[in-house]
């Protein structure tokens, strides 16, 4: 595996005061590291500044002497408080000029929606007389591209979707017009059930013996490890072949813990399983409170296999619903295997379906005790042939433990449906 092509670095500048107070969450450079990563280009740097003048030419300033791309969003409103456009014709001394062709977008949007172009949204058709106009099709604010020696410095909007938009649609196609790029390669495989430093213990041979050209990296999140392997090169082809070459070695070593590749989620996986066995699925959930149901129905077309949850918070709702024996809770505690087999199996004969999922346990942050600690936690699937078990011990944190225990919940039940 060869590589021909220069780094092509990158920067990413975002704008705004809202992002720095943390009013809200900059999705954008998330968004714009993993477009430019997919199109071979190096992101070494992503820095947030407010709307101030002296503050955005600075960090512009010190993105070009670094990079060959720097990509910006924010601040191209049409308010007072929006000053990108002033403060990048300021940094080229340059004028803003109208642009016909930003206005005529503006205005078939605006007659789509009924409504008349103000005269704050006509000049936002103005752009500064040096750049090269990247359309908005979904919004106002146009897109500028700028030359700078051998660098490239693009301003796109804030609004999310249409900066992915313009991104997608004319950006990355221009960079990759502009420069040559490697093709790069990442392969996602994801676990469940085991820990990061376990998982890195098992299969330490496999990984000491990877082509040096051949990357990998630990992704731990709630519940649990996603492994990445990523190269770059010239031919895309024997790229992939290799890597395939050595997820197919790791799946021989760690393959009960392997539930999916790249994008697949659990959920996904065993509404696919359960279509294709037609086969149908019931919850009920006490800890959890209703978040595997959601998880469940969170994919489209989940009605063709999900019959419905009952919620059985208190145990009342665990007696009368789910006919659990009140005997039964006072003897063994509401947190119990006894418990949540009661629960599992009582479910699948309320909601007549062919699989069910039940929990219960302490979430926190109050309630555990010496035997049962806060992050006890049992789960069952139970189904024609019978019900299973497992206790989790989760630890602290109230989400974390709701988190991990649908994942446990529903890796029991893709690995069931398996079989």
């Amino acid at each position: 595996m060869s590589y021909f092509y220069p780094m092509i670095k990158a920067q990413i500048i975002t704008i705004g005061d809202e992002i720095l107070i943390g009013q809200i969450t900059d999705t954008n450079s998330t968004f714009i590291s993993q477009k430019l990563n997919e199109a071979g280009i190096h992101v070494i740097k992503k820095v947030t500044v407010g709307d101030k003048e002296d503050e955005i030419i600075r960090a512009m300033d010190e993105a070009l002497k670094e990079s060959d791309v720097v990509l910006m969003t924010g601040g191209l409103g049409p308010t007072k408080d929006d000053i990108t456009k002033a403060t990048l014709c300021k940094y080229f001394g340059v004028s803003l000029r109208f642009d016909k062709v930003s206005y005529q977008n503006i205005e078939t949007l605006f007659k789509s929606r009924g409504r008349e172009v103000t005269e704050l949204n006509h000049k936002q058709a103005e752009v500064p007389e040096n750049c090269k106009v990247i359309p908005n099709i979904i919004g106002t604010a146009p897109g500028m591209w700028f030359y700078i020696r051998n660098a490239v410095l693009v301003s796109m909007p804030g609004v999310p979707q249409e900066m992915k938009t313009m991104l997608d649609e004319n950006i990355i196609p221009l960079l990759k017009e502009k420069f040559k790029t490697p093709f790069i390669f990442h392969k996602n495989i994801l676990t469940q059930g085991i820990g990061e430093s376990m998982l890195a213990e098992l299969i330490e041979d496999w990984e000491n013996k990877l082509p040096p050209d051949i990357k990998l990296a630990y992704l731990p999140s709630v519940g649990q490890v996603r492994l990445r392997l990523s190269a770059s090169g010239s031919e895309k082809d024997e790229i992939i072949k290799k890597v395939n070459e050595q997820v197919e070695a790791l799946k021989k070593i760690a393959e009960k813990f392997i539930y999916g590749y790249d994008d697949d989620t659990l959920e996904k996986i065993i509404g696919n399983l359960l279509r294709k066995k037609n086969k149908t699925i019931c919850t009920a959930e006490s800890c959890t409170g209703g978040f595997i149901a959601h998880k469940i129905t969170s994919v489209p077309g989940s009605s063709d296999y999900f019959k419905g949850s009952v919620v059985a918070y208190a145990n009342e709702v665990k007696e009368k619903i789910l006919n659990v024996p009140s005997q039964l809770i006072q003897k063994h505690g509401a947190v119990s295997e006894e418990v949540v087999r009661q629960m599992a199996e009582n479910a699948r004969g309320v909601l007549k379906s062919d699989f069910s999922i039940a929990c219960s346990g302490i979430a926190g942050p109050d309630g555990g005790t010496d035997e049962k600690p806060v992050g006890t936690v049992w789960v069952a699937i139970a189904s024609s042939s019978g019900v299973k078990t497992k206790l989790l011990r989760l630890g602290t944190g109230r989400m974390k433990v709701i988190e991990e225990t649908a994942l446990y919940a529903l890796n029991m039940l893709r690995k069931e449906l398996d079989a």
